[in-house]
């Protein structure tokens, strides 16, 4: 299944999700779940494809780990929302990924089926695939901590089931986000020697962890648990993620970089 195929699955996901969105709003939350659940699934089985045509895994572009980010974020809105029902959380990440799939079908890139020796590693698939699902993770607990904002911006209660959905998916994405260094680093070694070289998205990923602890950290603090400055930790720590894994090829320093996507 080459990747011309998602000229024609990908809309067929994007409807789905969309259609699930839709859903949310005349409140049929079951078959909106089964939507996104179904876009997820097709996304999957054109991965599956992918992955089989290339004779490789499809992690090497930035339009593949696009691809797996656009799989993860519904699976991710799905499990956190049978623990956590708040409807928003289907609509973000059903939305979310159609947007991401719109990048990839405007923007198409040649798969080729050659991989550098560097990247026939043990460690390359679960490396990329940890950080893609943390990076969904996160996205929800940014929206959720904005919401919170607004709530306690309004003198109304913190809701205390969204601060505890809040620190249950930093804690899960924070310790994804540390076993995908780990594995990085194993991986490092292996292929260049050498487990940290501060390479720009290495220290971008340092600063991005450093962030989520900052925020952990607050939490512990009995007088700043709850507040603003603690909230607002995580939309910027989204921001310095998607740094890290957007933003940091396009800036002449990663030219040379091991991460570059190519």
């Amino acid at each position: 299944m080459s990747w011309a195929w998602h000229n024609y699955l990908g809309p067929l996901s994007i409807a789905l999700w969309l259609s699930g969105a839709l859903l949310i709003f005349l409140r049929k939350n079951r078959k909106a779940a089964l939507c996104i659940a179904l876009g997820g699934a097709v996304t999957f089985i054109f991965i599956v494809g992918l992955w089989s045509f290339l004779e490789r895994p499809p992690l090497r572009t930035m339009g593949e780990t696009r691809l797996w980010y656009a799989f993860f974020l519904p699976v991710a809105g799905l499990l956190a929302y049978k623990r956590w029902p708040y409807s928003w959380l289907l609509i973000f990440t059903a939305v979310l990924a159609s947007v991401f799939t719109v990048i990839n079908m405007v923007r198409p890139e040649i798969h080729s089926k050659a991989l550098m020796p560097a990247l026939q590693s043990l460690y390359f698939v679960p490396h990329v695939t940890l950080y893609m699902l943390s990076y969904s993770l996160l996205a929800a607990s940014a929206v959720a901590s904005i919401i919170q904002i607004r709530r306690t911006s309004r003198k109304s209660e913190p809701d205390k089931a969204l601060n505890d959905f809040i620190d249950n998916v930093v804690h899960v994405g924070l310790g994804l986000i540390m076993l995908g260094l780990i594995t990085g680093a194993l991986w490092a070694k292996q292929a260049w020697g050498h487990y940290w070289s501060w390479d720009p998205k290495e220290t971008w990923a340092f600063i991005t962890l450093a962030t989520y602890l900052a925020y952990l950290h607050l939490r512990l603090d009995p007088l700043r648990a709850h507040s603003k400055a603690a909230l607002m930790i995580l939309p910027l720590g989204f921001i310095f993620l998607m740094i890290t894994w957007l933003g940091i090829s396009y800036l002449p320093t990663a030219a040379g970089s091991v991460h570059s996507y190519q």
